[in-house]
């Protein structure tokens, strides 16, 4: 992938055109912004009277991946609540492969649940990880905290790769190995985060996988253990490379995160070239951002290198930094969590956390800061900070003047890119943990509860449709191709004007 510098063009705009029409991963590109260049898409749809629906197709019932779009298939990840086969049957983890023309199922990656404590594979959660394609493999964590690389093709054309379980791989622990069918996922390779890396995983693993040159970066899901107060495994990473070609660790961070993790590591990185230096940013489980060094091959390395750490920025500076588990419960004091992704527009970054949703408090804000610099540069590089209702799990949408973001309140904001103030706000009511997702001159965004609005993406509040459907909403919208993919708990829905 070629060099990007943020004084010629936005990465977020550079990126959709080096990636055609598709959307290959979750977010721009390395930027990770939520903003599109799609156009022509609806400002709303109708599921009583067909209008603006390309097709619908059934998923389980319940959905928390973004659906990914690449080479003609659609991507999402579910569970099994809606058996597409009915040799698989029972809570499973499923990643179904589909055909973008008319949401016929090719094939689908189907995984058993972990058995031995629901904490470390949530029951029903499904696979939550959006994939993430890249040249004719697609990459994605499993439910099992597991990276695979698949075949695009499925068991269509045959048993490719290192890996030739999937017979035992689908099969529940102690169960006889099941025969692999041409609607069955092929694994080229895996790699077990647990027995591999050393994490310890905690309700369900929610990685989105960024990929730079040979190598995969993504947060490990490393966590807490069931009574929600011990890190079983301090020792774990909270990033971590593997190549691309075999999946093999060749690097991880080693800045002692995994102590001072609240509750667990779900945000994915993002990266951008800074002053003519590419950057890695990392939003660690202890509300801090660390920027890294790109991993460089070292010929003849046998154990994974350490990530060279560039620098660091405090969320929230102001929160115990040790014994964190004492606040567990606490919604009025205690640490902070990072569950949106970092988000890079020229030369800054946009970075929304707080208080855990769980088990924190219910404080959470949105900083923007300047990604130069080295050493600590909390107290040296913020730019603003604007104060959220109450929790936060989205990633930011940021566009030339306008920045996007929501909140478990129920709010949506708008807000003025050079100083944070806002500009306008809606209450759409019930939990939202989806992005609000900006394309072809609108902003899109679902609730928990099922609500689908759509607004101008402009200073002034235009709210252009709102629909309340059956299921809640836990994804992110993605626009590829002319067509707008949005996915509920139990259905997704491809749509166009």
């Amino acid at each position: 992938m070629p060099k990007f510098s943020q004084t010629l063009i936005p990465l977020g705009c550079l990126a959709f055109s080096l990636f055609a029409d598709d959307q290959p991963q979750w977010g721009a590109a390395w930027s990770r912004n939520m903003v599109s260049t799609e156009r022509n898409l609806p400002d709303g749809f109708d599921p009583k009277t067909g209008r603006s629906i390309k097709w619908s197709i059934p998923l389980g019932t319940e959905t928390h991946s973004t659906p990914v779009i690449a080479n003609g298939r659609v991507y999402i990840g579910t569970n099994n609540g809606q058996p597409r086969d009915p040799k698989h049957q029972g809570d499973r983890g499923v990643l179904m492969c589909l055909n973008e023309k008319d949401g016929a199922l090719l094939w689908q990656l189907v995984v058993p649940k972990r058995e031995e404590d629901p904490y470390l594979d949530w029951p029903k959660s499904g696979i939550s990880s959006p994939a993430t394609v890249d040249g004719n493999v697609v990459y994605t964590v499993t439910s099992r905290g597991e990276v695979v690389a698949l075949d695009p093709e499925g068991m269509a054309n045959g048993n490719d790769g290192t890996f030739q379980f999937e017979g035992k791989h689908m099969a529940r622990t102690n169960f006889p190995a099941m025969e692999p069918g041409s609607l069955d996922g092929d694994i080229l390779w895996l790699y077990d985060l647990t027995s591999g890396a050393g994490i310890w995983s905690h309700d369900g693993a929610h990685s989105s996988i960024l990929v730079h040159g040979n190598y995969l970066y993504l947060n490990s899901g490393t966590g807490v253990d069931n009574t929600h107060r011990r890190i079983r495994t301090p020792d774990a990473p909270s990033l971590v490379v593997l190549d691309k070609r075999t999946g093999r660790l060749v690097a991880r961070e080693f800045e002692g995160i995994a102590p001072h993790i609240f509750h667990c590591t779900w945000s994915s990185p993002s990266m951008a070239t800074v002053n003519g230096k590419e950057l890695l940013f990392f939003a660690g489980g202890n509300g801090i951002v660390y920027a890294f060094e790109p991993y460089r091959e070292i010929p003849g390395q046998s154990t994974p290198a350490p990530l060279k750490k560039v620098w660091q920025f405090d969320i929230d500076p102001t929160a115990p930094k040790t014994d964190v588990h004492r606040y567990t419960g606490n919604k009025r004091e205690g640490p902070s969590n990072i569950f949106g992704m970092p988000v890079f527009d020229r030369g800054e970054l946009f970075v929304a956390g707080g208080g855990d949703i769980w088990w924190g408090k219910n404080d959470c804000w949105l900083k923007a800061f300047s990604a130069s610099g080295s050493g600590d540069i909390t107290a040296s590089n913020e730019s603003w900070t604007f104060p959220l209702s109450r929790h936060v799990l989205s990633s930011p949408a940021v566009t030339a003047d306008l920045v996007f973001i929501a909140d478990c309140g129920g709010m949506i904001y708008c807000l003025d890119r050079k100083n944070g103030k806002e500009l306008w706000s809606h209450e759409l009511g019930g939990e939202i943990w989806a992005s609000p997702y900006v394309a072809d001159g609108k902003v899109y965004l679902g609730t928990r509860r099922g609500l689908f609005a759509v607004f101008a993406a402009a200073p002034e509040k235009q709210l252009l449709s709102e629909l309340k459907l059956s299921s809640g909403i836990s994804a992110t919208v993605t626009a590829a191709n002319g067509v707008l993919y949005l996915a509920t708990m139990d259905t997704l829905h491809a749509l166009t004007r």
